[in-house]
C-alpha cells in the first residue's frame, strides 16, 4: 500500500515484455494480466483481466520501433485503465519515440514529440515516467508531472568495474547538444575532462563532424549518447577520435535501437565496446555490445512515487 492505502498494479504492453517483468521481479510482484490481440484489418484490441477500480496502476510501455504500433498500444491501454475507474496511472516510458521530432528545424514540419505528449495526456495519464529523454525540454511538452531519469549513474559504476583496462580516460559527446548528457557522466567519474565534436546534420540520419574541441592524443575515449540509431554519426566520431590519436573508444547509449545495418558497422568500427541499457527490446548478436539493466532504477522510482519520496535525490 501507499501512503494513502490505495492498492496498487503494474501492468505491461508488448514493447518490452522482458524489462517489465524485472521490474515487477525488483518490486516483489506479478504483472497484472492483460490480454492484447489484433483484430483481422489490424486493429488493436486490449481486455483487462482483472479488477482495476481504485488501483494506482503504473503501466510500462516504451514507444519503441514498431513506434507507430507500441504508441496506438499504450492508448488503448490508457483508455482501458481509465474506464476501468483506476484512481491513478503512471505511464513508465523507458524509450520516448518521436523525441527527436522536438522543433521545428524547416518551415511546415510537425513538432512530434508535443504532439504525442498531448495524446499521451488526452488518453488518460496522471504522470509520466521516462529514461534519459532526447532533450529535457520534452518534460515541458506536457501538463502533468515528468520525472526524467538517467542511466548515467549505471553507466559510471560500469566504468568502476572495468577501471582495470581503462588508464586515462576522457568523456567525449558526439554532439554539442548531448554536452549536459556527457557531463553527467564525467561528473560521476571524478570529474574526467570533456570533449565536444562539433556535429553538422546534413539530412536525417546522416552528420558531419567539422571540429573536436579537447584532447584525445593516448586516451581512453568514452563516447556518450541517448540513443544508438544507425550508428553512423557515433562511428564517424570514434574514427576521427582514432585517427586523433585515441588509445581506445567505448561508446555508451541509454537507448540501443540498432536499426537494420548497425550492429554490423559497430563490428567493422574502431569502437571496442559499446554498453547501452534495456530500455528498448532488441535482437542482436554482437560480442561488441553490452546491456546494463535498467530495471532497479525503474522500480526504485516506482517505490518513491508511491511513498511521495523524492526522485531527483536518486541522483544526488
Amino acid at each position: 500500500m501507499g501512503v494513502d492505502g490505495r492498492p496498487m498494479a503494474v501492468i505491461s504492453g508488448t514493447a518490452n515484455r522482458p524489462l517489465a517483468e524485472k521490474i515487477v521481479s525488483e518490486l516483489g510482484m506479478d504483472l497484472l494480466p492483460v490480454e492484447i490481440y489484433h483484430f483481422k484489418d489490424g486493429e488493436t484490441g486490449i481486455r483487462i483481466k482483472e479488477s482495476v477500480r481504485g488501483y494506482e496502476v503504473f503501466l510500462i510501455q516504451p514507444t519503441s520501433p514498431p513506434v507507430n504500433e507500441n504508441l496506438m498500444q499504450l492508448l488503448i491501454m490508457l483508455d482501458a485503465l481509465r474506464r476501468a475507474s483506476v484512481a491513478e496511472i503512471t505511464v513508465i516510458m523507458p524509450y520516448y519515440g518521436y523525441a527527436r521530432q522536438d522543433r521545428k528545424s524547416k518551415p511546415r514540419e510537425p513538432i512530434s514529440a508535443r504532439l504525442v505528449a498531448e495524446l499521451i495526456e488526452a488518453a488518460g495519464a496522471d504522470r509520466v515516467v521516462a529514461v534519459d529523454l532526447h532533450v529535457p525540454q520534452i518534460q515541458g511538452f506536457f501538463k502533468v508531472p515528468v520525472d526524467n531519469l538517467t542511466a548515467m549513474p549505471l553507466f559510471a559504476d560500469y566504468v568502476r568495474r572495468e577501471k582495470p583496462l581503462l588508464q586515462d580516460v576522457v568523456i567525449a559527446s558526439p554532439d554539442v547538444g548531448g554536452v549536459v548528457r556527457a557531463n553527467g557522466l564525467a561528473y560521476r567519474l571524478d570529474n574526467r575532462p570533456l570533449v565536444i565534436c562539433d556535429k553538422r546534420r546534413t539530412a536525417a540520419n546522416v552528420a558531419e563532424i567539422v571540429h573536436v574541441i579537447g584532447d584525445v592524443v593516448d586516451k581512453d575515449v568514452l563516447i556518450v549518447d541517448d540513443i544508438i540509431d544507425t550508428g553512423g554519426s557515433l562511428i564517424k566520431a570514434a574514427q576521427v577520435f582514432k585517427d586523433r590519436g585515441a588509445r581506445s573508444i567505448w561508446a555508451f547509449a541509454t537507448h540501443g535501437l540498432f536499426s537494420e545495418g548497425a550492429v554490423d558497422a559497430i563490428e567493422k568500427s574502431v569502437i571496442e565496446r559499446v554498453v547501452v541499457t534495456d530500455t528498448v527490446r532488441s535482437e542482436y548478436s554482437s560480442e561488441k555490445v553490452q546491456v546494463v539493466s535498467v530495471a532497479r532504477l525503474i522500480a526504485e522510482a516506482i517505490k518513491r512515487i508511491r511513498t511521495n519520496q523524492s526522485i531527483s535525490a536518486l541522483f544526488d
